[in-house]
Formats: structure tokens, sequence, C-alpha cells
């Protein structure tokens, strides 16, 4: 599905919205006049795995009507489940032309822990109506002006049924974080902690918006009574360390409860931990910590696949259970240490052997199965390799 930047949503229903749009649209064509086309948002096809869908959040009434769009995720079954509210990030240039947030492995963590997760588009971002409510250089009221997408959010969701709005947890990266630590002061029923993943703005054209951050902060603190969960890393390139921490020190010292997770370098760039999949293993094990102080479920209920396997996938068998790794024909004890480095793996994977000792897993590809055996055969130097386990099933027996 694609948006035309040329044409209006359909849904958008005042002109003071759809001519917004249009103006953007004007400054595009003479850029791409050769082209003969506006251009257009591309969508990432929705996850089945996921159950997810594109809704729409209504905020204010009346004349006053805005309809942000919000990506809902829901675990397996019927619920009533906890709810997630994962706020995103802002990137340069016009918000309108900001892809829709998906988060789509941060958002699996949550949902295999059988949370509900919402993503909602704040007012002004991709097809959201409305514009971006920016507040000059008040960064205060930049981040209440958020919150109240976030307010609007929640009201939605109670006409959700799987949504259990007694257990609620609000998260935020970046722009995202500064949106939930403003949220906090509303203290709105229900909601039981806050997340702050690089939490902040960003306004060098301000003078002293460092200090304008801190402060923030520190007033956010003064109405919240709910704990919080802070990521910051020091190679981040929005904030130095003694800008964080500060941020940190102004809302702890207001009164507020937040316990401040400095992990140190993150690749390049510490200000993408969360948004990266190599970060899940520095947040995941300190939110399910969190999770557990805050009474909430914690641990993983379900196993999902951010794909599917390309073939289909064997049928399990009854020849060990799966976390036997002594059950494991053929390969010594490199090869079973290797079998449960493996279960801990994401699928889709595979793991083969060979009666000559040899093994290979494979993970993270729709080709699992076939390139697992392709590379054990390899090793073996004939084609004598077979799958043992795919994903969380063992698939082996002795024929």
């Amino acid at each position: 599905m694609g948006f035309s930047a040329c044409k209006p949503a359909a849904r958008m229903k005042y002109s003071v919205i759809a001519k917004g749009r249009r103006s953007a649209c004007m400054v595009l064509l003479m850029a791409s006049l050769f082209a003969g086309a506006c251009p257009t948002w591309a969508q990432a096809p929705l996850s089945t795995a996921l159950r997810e869908q594109i809704v729409t959040v209504p905020k204010g009434s009346g004349l006053t009507l805005l309809e942000l769009e919000a990506t809902l995720f829901k675990p397996p079954g019927a619920g009533p489940f906890p709810v997630v509210v994962l706020n995103h990030g802002k990137s340069p240039g016009d918000a309108h032309f900001q892809d829709r947030a998906r988060y789509e492995a941060q958002v699996r963590e949550f949902v295999q822990r059988d949370y509900l997760v919402i993503i909602p588009m704040r007012q002004g971002f991709s097809k959201s109506g409305g514009s971006y409510m920016g507040s000059g250089c008040n960064v205060e009221g930049n981040g209440r002006s958020q919150a109240q997408d976030v307010l609007a959010t929640l009201q939605y969701l109670k006409t959700v049924p799987e949504a259990d709005l007694s257990r609620v947890l609000v998260a935020g990266q970046s722009h995202g974080g500064l949106t939930t630590m403003a949220f906090g002061e509303l203290a709105y029923p229900g909601v039981k902690g806050l997340i702050n993943f690089a939490g902040g703005l960003r306004q060098e054209n301000c003078a002293g918006w460092e200090s304008g951050l801190a402060s923030a902060m520190g007033a956010f603190g003064r109405k919240t009574t709910v704990p919080s969960l802070w990521f910051y890393g020091d190679n981040d390139s929005y904030w130095q360390p003694w800008l964080y921490r500060e941020m940190h020190q102004r809302y702890t010292e207001s009164g507020a409860r937040a316990r401040l997770v400095a992990y140190g370098a993150f690749g390049s760039d510490a200000h993408a931990m969360f948004s990266s999949r190599a970060g899940l293993a520095i947040w995941v094990p300190e939110v399910e910590r969190f999770l557990v102080e805050l009474g909430l479920p914690s641990q993983k209920r379900h196993q999902i696949a951010l794909m599917a396997h390309a073939q289909p996938v064997p049928a399990a068998t009854d020849w060990a259970a799966r976390e036997d790794d002594k059950a494991v024909p053929f390969v010594g004890q490199t090869g079973r240490d290797g079998y449960l480095k493996f279960l801990e793996l994401d699928a889709p994977k595979a793991f083969a052997i060979s009666p000559k000792g040899v093994w290979s897993y494979i993970w993270g590809r729709a080709n699992a199965m076939t390139a697992a055996l392709e590379r054990c055969n390899q090793r073996a130097k004939e084609p004598s390799c077979r799958l043992y386990a795919v994903d969380d099933h063992v698939v082996w027996n002795k024929e």
C-alpha cells in the first residue's frame, strides 16, 4: 500500500489538513518534475504472526477531531492482554513524510510475553492528521503536547476487547521517550510503569536547550508517581553522558522513581540501541526484571517467528525432548554445546547432523532448513546430513 503526497487520504475530513499535504506536494513536484509523479509512502507487509493491523485513533471531537494512524499487534488468543503503548521517535524533516513506525523485532518481545502492543503515529506524523506540535523551544510544552496523543490512544483502547487497561506499560524511544516521561505526570489509571529509551529532544537552534531538556524532565518527575526504567548509552549522537545523567538526576530529585541503565557504548551510535536487533540483549533482560517488579508478565508464553520457512516444516517426532542435548546422535560435546546455543536462537532455524559427527545450524532465514543441510553436507564432504531439529521441535527419527 502506498500513500500519495499529492492526494489526501480518504479519511482526511478537513481542508486545513488536506491543504498542508497539497502544499508539501507542490514542493516535491518542483523537485521531481521530470519524474512525472509525486513520491509515495512504501508500506511494509503486515505481520500475520504478530496479528498486525493498522487502526484509526480519534483525537478530540467536533471541529477539533483528528485521526491518528496507529499499528496494533496482538498475541495469540482472545485476551484480555496487558497493554504496551510504544512511542516513536522523530526523524529530521517534515513529520508527515516519516514512515509508520513498527519496531517489529522489538514488538515481538512483548507479544511473545502476551502483551497487546499499539504504536500511535502522533499528530502530524506519517498519515496522522493535523500538524506536528513543536512548541518552539519549549521542550516541556512539546512533551506535554505529544502526551495527549498517548492519552487519545488509551481512550481508543477502551473499544478493543482484548486490551486490559488495568495493566498498562508506556514506553518510547528518543522523542517518544520524552513523550513517555511527559505522559507519566497525567497519572492515567492502570498505568503501572514507564520505559524511556534514550528519550529527549535535541534543539540545537534553541539557546540552552540542554538545560531546558533537563529541567523538563525534572518538571515531569514532580507529578509522576509510577516507576520508570531508563536506557542511555555513552556514544549516543544526541545526548552526551553528562546530559542524560543530569536529566535522570533532575527527574529523581523531583521525587520520581527511575532506574538508569547506563550500558556504555553500543555500535557506532547508542541512540540506535532500541531499534537494533543487537540491542535486544541489552534491554530485554532489564525490562523482564522491571516487569517482575511491577507485577506484570515477564516470561515468554509464545515463540513467534518474524518470518515463515520457505518450505514446509517436517512433523515433530517423539525422539527426544527439545532441550535434551545428550539425545542428539553422532555429535560430540562440541556439537551438543552448539545445539544448546541453537535452542536460544530465534526462529526460523534448523539444526542438521551427519553420521560422520558433523553438524550445522542456520537461523533467522526463510531458507534455514535448506541452508543448514547444505552447510552440513559441505563439512561432511558428502550428502549425508539430515535435519535433527527445526524451530522448537525435534524432527529426527531413526530412518
